[in-house]
């Protein structure tokens, strides 16, 4: 039963409604079909959203109108890793967690003041917009240079360290009254499968599981994170269910083993890794899963569990449980009402960015360059990001890597843009781009390579005379990879992750 002073659910239907979050896409809220929609969800008692895109002066207000209609308040959560504006248009874009790990030493006090001041900016605003429900911190240690999903989301391949910049964050996103959420538990990080895309499946054992991949997550209950996100991975070792329906590693480990007493929520319900699976929601919640995020089918998936209930495959028991788990929490959701600086958010983002550039080889000679007609740009990896480069304003050669012939007695700066999303594949180039980019080393006076994006993609070139990591192909990163290159600004950044195989 619901605890006294809870609000009532009268119904096992609105019961179970609290256990869903679903999907609110920011770009169709102005339309008033779209907005009935969602209204229509609250009626019937969905427990949240998780916002996808959209425009400040736009999902602000419609959030705020989101929770009036709802008795219970509505969990609004978001991928926000790299702050609000990775999906809010009109707010700050932080830099990845990565890019992070690289610019700021935890040893150093005015470092670590920067980075609080970096994950107190991302709490104002998500506060602001109506996000309660933060999805970070990405708590995996990427321990795969292939890792098509996780890469540079994640802050280093080191458990320690991983470890220490999960529990900034939670700390402060907690002290904010956001709901932080550590995901993806037990590790997604020694993957080389999208679980987007596929099961991927970890081959290695529950000691080497305890003692790497799960460090960061112990670490983060002791903090006092909410949330804990269970991703769709495999272990063998451990139970032949993923682990989003192992209660082997639901129950086992994470509630068991490491005492967590907050809310577990699966990742998204709409990715393929569970695909062929079938009643995937009830099994969720039969291995101690609280939350079910981003279903497809909400309609389908609330019909599935009550008829699990009606059919007692389910225990009703085991869904009021939850419920005041969730209800629990949601007691202390609020509207956000301060003051929120984004001129200057913007501001410090751009410093952090500038302190991430890291130089992973540097021969005498090569940097700075000077504004001359021997300097070639060449852009590589993915196309989006070239047309709209600001690299373009500096030199006046620019080229494709598959258009570049003539080389001789220029220097060579190849960009290379890779981007880690979902449903991607890779975080990485291919084969041909690589012997390309080889090949134009071979032929330059002098070459520099950039990754705008994974850093692994340097370890490739290490005949070029000059390797930059930035981390990222956004704005801010290529300005300051810029500043770099012509001797502005060093290059001050420590790489969080080994490059080479005999590294490890």
């Amino acid at each position: 039963m619901l605890k006294k002073g809870q609000p009532a659910l009268n119904s096992l239907e609105e019961k179970i409604s609290q256990l869903i979050i679903c999907r609110l896409d920011g770009e169709q809220i102005g339309s008033r079909g779209y907005q009935e929609e969602i209204f229509e969800l609250i009626s019937e008692g969905i427990g949240g959203f998780i916002l996808f895109g959209g425009e400040k002066d736009e999902v602000k207000p419609f959030i705020r109108s989101m929770q009036t209609r709802s008795e219970i308040p509505l969990f609004i959560a978001s991928d926000i890793e790299r702050g609000v504006g990775q999906q809010v248009s009109g707010t700050t874009l932080l830099p990845c967690q990565m890019a992070m790990a690289a610019a700021l030493d935890k040893e150093r006090p005015e470092e670590v003041a920067l980075l609080r001041k970096a994950v107190e900016a991302l709490s104002d605003e998500a506060r602001d917009i109506g996000i309660n429900m933060p999805l970070i911190p990405v708590l995996d240690i990427n321990q795969n240079p292939d890792n098509p999903i996780i890469c540079t989301r994640a802050f280093s391949d080191n458990p320690e360290a991983v470890a220490w910049f999960g529990s900034e964050y939670i700390r402060i996103l907690e002290r904010s009254g956001l709901i932080s959420c550590a995901k993806h538990f037990p590790g997604h990080g020694d993957t080389s499968a999208d679980s987007h895309i596929s099961l991927p499946v970890i081959k290695k054992s529950y000691g080497d599981l305890l003692h790497i991949d799960i460090v960061p997550f112990r670490q983060a209950i002791k903090t006092g994170v909410s949330s804990i996100m269970v991703g769709h991975l495999s272990f063998p070792a451990i139970d032949a269910q993923p682990s989003s329906m192992s209660s082997s590693i639901i129950n086992g480990i994470l509630r068991g083993e490491l005492g967590f007493e907050g809310l577990v929520m699966t990742d998204a319900l709409n990715m393929n890794a569970l695909k062929d699976m079938d009643q995937v929601s009830v099994k969720c919640l039969k291995a101690g899963i609280d939350i079910l995020l981003h279903p497809s089918d909400v309609d389908f998936t609330l019909r599935e569990i009550v008829s699990a209930v009606r059919k007692k495959e389910l225990e009703e028991q085991l869904i009021d449980d939850v419920t005041v788990r969730i209800l629990n929490v949601k007691q202390k959701i609020t509207l956000g009402e301060k003051q929120v600086r984004y001129a200057e958010h913007e501001e410090l983002s751009a410093r952090i960015s500038e302190r991430s550039m890291t130089m992973i080889k540097d021969t005498e000679g090569v940097l700075p360059l000077s504004r001359n007609n021997k300097n070639q740009l060449i852009f590589s990896g993915d196309s989006k990001h070239f047309s709209s480069s600001p690299l373009k304003k500096y030199f006046e050669h620019i080229a494709h890597v598959h258009d570049t012939e003539n080389l001789e007695g220029k220097r060579a700066v190849i960009a290379i843009f890779t981007s880690v999303a979902a449903w991607a594949g890779s975080s990485g180039i291919d084969e041909d781009e690589k012997d390309r980019i080889k090949a134009l080393i071979g032929k330059a006076k002098d070459s520099v390579v950039i990754s705008f994006g994974s850093p692994y993609v340097l370890r490739h070139f290490q005949e070029a005379g000059v390797l930059i990591a930035a981390y990222e192909p956004t704005v801010k990163a290529q300005e300051a990879a810029l500043k770099c290159l012509n001797g502005e600004i060093a290059c001050k950044g420590r790489l969080p992750v080994k490059l080479y195989p005999g590294d490890y």
